[in-house]
């Protein structure tokens, strides 16, 4: 509810400015629910300020709540209330009960883009209150310079609009300096990679590598290899093979798999240990000091697994920007986009899955990094006995959309299904489906699965296939 009251005295009328409690309160409960990491940086984007706040109460929470995010605390209810006390407000503000009230005021923070902008676009109004009661009232009091007049109120007008706006315009100059380094870069390397590279030569050779701000998206069907792929570009970009290559901190996002699960699959690409024989317990004694030794030489390589399930869009970005804060990042990987959940769980899924897909590429966007995510392919290529094309992605046409790379990998046209039953090694095709820079079409890969594991493609692969 929006409160904006009106009472009279013998001279003159008072007029409380609009201000929602309601809405104040969901804003506060969101930043205490959810720890207020996400909460608070959506704050800050739309510069929510303590003055946004119109009771002196909710003001003095807030502020505590910002000082507590500043610090790098955690925020509940209990800590809020310690902070307050040592400050000697908590009894101001009503005590530990009106904290545990506001706490209560909602179920879910799944709103909180919602209460952020009417408790800023309440704020604006009640700016302009102030600014055309002033002008009034400076009008009535006689205006000796009409234009320095009119000046003076476009300029205050001028300074609520700019409060309301993000300021994401910049001269071209800074793009032109951008672009003049990235062709450099490309003419020293002379075709060569100029991203992050995939560590397959023939996808490399298409893409030059994954850019800064690229949503690049893998989709299959499931049990193709999309994990092991993902795994391929997380060990090229965190553990390059050749000496005096970059190296590119990778925070992996698995939701479908724990991360002990994704150790076990990389140990046993890299050592060449199959996964069946070990699950038996039947590997030589020089397998189990391959393990060791690639265990040993990975404790230090700069990857992060994040394998909480049921997160929102926010929720990731939220813990990206933390960890890229202390660590910068290089990538991020996603497994896999259909399994983050919406932010209302009430909305068509796929509403929900195109909300997801546009805080994939604004997380790009915002880190500048390239992040790949894995995504579900729909059952029609398999009905209709072909390959997969872009229309199949699961569930939204708005993934294509915003993806800058996508690739579609499919077992090979002409498989057979005894010859992939029978054959440790089989070929997969990764299709280049979409590329906003460069050309699309078909390369082959190798895929050995009693290691999980995609190698480059060979003549000699395909002739004892």
């Amino acid at each position: 509810m929006v409160h904006s009251k009106k009472s009279s005295t013998s001279s003159q009328s008072h007029r409380v400015p609009p201000y929602s409690i309601d809405f104040e309160q969901a804003l506060l409960a969101s930043c205490i629910l959810e720890g207020g990491q996400e909460s608070i940086l959506l704050c800050l984007q739309a510069n929510i300020q303590t003055d946004s706040f119109y009771l002196p109460a909710h003001q003095t929470i807030f502020k505590a709540i910002s000082e507590l995010f500043d610090e790098g605390k955690p925020i509940s209810e209990l800590i809020l209330s310690e902070k307050l006390s040592g400050q000697g407000e908590l009894e101001n503000i009503g005590g530990r009960d009106y904290i545990d009230q506001i706490a209560s005021r909602i179920d879910t923070p799944a709103h909180v883009h919602h209460y952020v902008q009417r408790v800023r676009d309440l704020k604006l109004v009640r700016q302009v209150i102030h600014i055309s009661t002033q002008n009034i009232e400076n009008a009535y009091a006689g205006v000796d310079d009409i234009d320095q007049f009119i000046e003076q109120i476009e300029q205050s007008v001028f300074a609520i609009s700019q409060n309301r706006l993000s300021d994401t315009t910049a001269h071209i100059q800074k793009s032109l300096d951008s672009a003049a380094q990235l062709i450099s870069k490309m003419l020293d390397h002379k075709g060569s990679v100029t991203g992050i590279p995939s560590g397959f030569i023939d996808l490399d050779k298409m893409t030059f590598g994954f850019h800064p701000s690229e949503m690049i998206v893998v989709a299959a069907r499931p049990s193709i290899g999309k994990t092991s792929l993902a795994l391929s570009f997380a060990k090229t970009a965190v553990a390059p093979e050749k000496e005096g290559q970059n190296i590119f901190p990778t925070l992996f996002f698995s939701l479908e798999m724990s991360a002990n699960q994704l150790a076990m699959r990389l140990l046993c690409s890299l050592s060449g240990v199959n996964m069946t024989k070990l699950k038996d317990g039947h590997i030589s004694r020089e397998s189990q000091l391959e393990l060791n030794q690639i265990s040993t030489r990975f404790r230090s390589a700069p990857l992060w697994i994040d394998e909480s399930a049921n997160m929102t869009i926010l929720e990731m970005r939220a813990k990206a920007r933390r960890l890229h804060n202390k660590h910068p990042l290089g990538l991020i990987i996603i497994d896999y986009l259909q399994l983050i959940s919406g932010s209302d769980a009430r909305a068509p899924r796929e509403q929900q899955i195109a909300e997801i897909s546009r805080g994939i590429k604004a997380m790009a966007k915002e880190l500048s990094i390239p992040v790949v995510v894995l995504s579900q392919l729909n059952r029609d290529s398999e009905k209709e006995r072909r390959q997969p094309r872009l229309s199949d992605l699961r569930e939204s046409g708005s993934i294509e959309q915003d993806a800058d790379v996508v690739l579609l990998l499919a077992r090979r046209r002409d498989a057979d299904e005894l010859e992939e039953l029978s054959n440790d090694t089989v070929i997969r095709e990764l299709i280049i489906a979409k590329q906003r820079n460069g050309p699309v079409g078909i390369i082959r890969l190798a895929f050995r699965k009693n290691l999980t594991k995609f190698d480059n493609y060979t003549e000699t692969q395909s002739s004892s296939l």
